[in-house]
């Protein structure tokens, strides 16, 4: 049986600010920690602000714990020059729920294409070289539903399996939803299943 991968990596808090020349272009690159479209739009328009002199705002995010979304932008950079190379160091340090943005200030001398690859490229490495990477586990909810009488069967499995608790009602009719690592989500459902008047569902 294929294993579960139930992991994924991303970062902590934005990363600090760093800094690539070439030639007099200056490639400002910052990493973030985004959950949606709408937190990417935020830092975007945060650093136009505070860079509001800079020629270009190029950036790549990525976001999804398993089904992955992404999009980059050469923010009139040449095609693929810029967006591209930044996604590429995303997907080469195995990130998600990113966002990396590299603000460029041009500094008289053109780069070439090959060049702002270059540029955008190690701009993006040094934002993520920058930033802490963490490993997160990939988490089920799960609804337990059982009569009162049968709390101790409950909790002992809960114990034994060291179950993170989120939310509880422990009256006549209980409710417990736990948290689990989906890699041992099969086995913790059966588990309770097996468990006479106690019923187990997943729960968004």
């Amino acid at each position: 049986m294929d294993e579960i991968k139930d992991t994924y990596k991303t970062i902590t808090k934005p990363s600090e600010e760093v800094l690539f020349k070439d030639k007099n272009s200056k490639f400002f690159g910052y990493a973030f920690p985004v959950v949606s479209e709408e937190e990417v739009k935020e830092h975007i328009e945060d650093l136009k602000k505070k860079h509001h002199a800079a020629r270009h705002w190029c950036y790549a995010w990525q976001l999804g714990k398993e089904d992955f979304h992404y999009r980059a932008n050469d923010d009139g950079e040449p095609s693929n020059s810029a967006g591209m190379p930044i996604y590429g160091q995303i997907q080469s340090f195995e990130v998600t729920n990113v966002l990396i943005v590299v603000v460029r200030y041009f500094g008289g001398t053109k780069l070439g294409v090959g060049g702002l690859i270059n540029a955008y490229k190690i701009a993006a490495q040094m934002a993520l070289e920058a930033s802490k990477i963490v490993t997160r586990t990939i988490d089920l909810k799960f609804e337990i539903a059982f009569d009162y009488p049968e709390i101790n069967k409950v909790m002992r499995v809960i114990k034994e399996n060291d179950l993170k608790v989120i939310d509880q009602i422990l009256e006549l009719d209980c409710k417990i939803i736990i948290s689990v690592r989906k890699g041992e989500a099969e086995n913790i459902f059966e588990k309770f299943d097996s468990i006479f008047k106690v019923e187990i569902t997943e729960v968004d």
